[in-house]
């Protein structure tokens, strides 16, 4: 998702996250190998299969999405492409509504090579809708391309990956991102700590959406500093987790499950970061059964990611960790 953004928008108005994506492929200079292939299907459009982009959130699928239908259908990818987030768009009605009258749509004023639908988190819609989602794809192959984006292919049934190339996106290093992270401060006449840079890129683990936009909220701050990164990140309670688990393991459940619920609706972090602090700091606990460890979290990494109820789970995985003690 990284760009150069000497070649970007300088729309004071937009969110930096938006002011800064790239509008083409060959503004992109990361996943190299992607843009390649995908710059190679462009000069022959019609030749182009239906796409599904899978990897971790912020590693630029929906950006390089976007800059596909850019390329492909120029000035008029406005009209000919439709946009959903399969999150809301899940159930098999609104994919026999909304996505076939699009799909079955003939339009050839304007000489494009196909209409194109784009379905961010795919993997979040619900199997019986998947399965009509590809029977249109196949029923409309002729005026209509699918891009399919997903955190994870294995969400997505095997007849739509059979009829996909896939693309695989990987996280983002750290280098590429505090370089892209420092230009923005300097096009914005940002002062920022090279360290502070360092720090927003290791607390939102690689996302550089998310890094973004923490840098701009540092930002109107003051100066990014670590100091800055670490009121709004919150990192103090980045230590509370690590004080659940030992509370956990150690058997105090009450306590544990205090710090849990107050983590999640007073300062509302994420239930996927609780569970990935929880896998960090359970490893660094001496006498764990790190293999039961992994089995576990594993499990409930996989309910959380079906949208069983988050405090339930969590809950239940803070009552388990007291097994996995010396």
């Amino acid at each position: 998702m990284v760009a150069d953004t000497r070649k970007l928008s300088s729309d004071d108005s937009l969110m930096w996250v938006e002011k800064y994506r790239p509008k083409v492929l060959s503004e992109l200079v990361d996943q190299k190998d992607i843009v390649e292939r995908l710059t190679a299907l462009t000069k022959k459009p019609d030749d182009m299969p239906h796409l599904l982009f899978t990897g971790p959130p912020g590693s630029g699928k929906t950006t390089v999405a976007n800059c596909l239908a850019r390329q492909l259908l120029r000035e008029y990818w406005g009209d000919f492409t439709l946009e959903l987030n399969a999150s809301d768009e899940r159930k098999i009605d609104d994919v026999r509504q909304r996505i076939k009258v699009f799909a079955r749509h003939t339009d050839k004023r304007a000489d494009i090579p196909f209409r194109l639908v784009v379905l961010d988190e795919a993997d979040s819609m619900t199997n019986d809708a998947q399965t009509a989602l590809r029977r249109i794809m196949e029923e409309y192959s002729k005026t209509t391309r699918f891009v399919l984006t997903a955190n994870y292919s294995t969400g997505i049934i095997e007849p739509i990956q059979s009829r996909c190339a896939i693309f695989r996106f990987t996280r983002l290093p750290a280098t590429e991102v505090v370089d892209y992270l420092a230009d923005i401060c300097k096009r914005e006449k940002v002062k920022a700590e090279r360290g502070a840079l360092e720090l927003i890129y290791e607390l939102s683990d690689g996302d550089l959406r998310q890094a973004i936009n923490q840098l701009q909220t540092t930002a109107a701050v003051g100066e990014v500093s670590e100091g800055s990164v670490k009121k709004v990140f919150g990192v103090s309670k980045r230590a509370s987790v690590k004080e659940m688990v030992q509370l956990a393991v150690r058997g105090d459940f009450k306590k544990a499950r205090e710090i849990m619920v107050e983590l999640l609706k007073v300062y509302g972090m994420p239930e996927t970061d609780i569970l990935k602090y929880v896998y960090q700091d359970v490893g660094e606990i001496k006498g764990v059964d790190q293999a039961r460890a992994a089995r576990l979290l594993a499990d409930y990494d996989f309910r959380l990611l079906q949208g069983a109820h988050s405090e339930i789970q969590l809950t239940a995985l803070l009552a388990e960790l007291s097994t996995l003690g010396p």
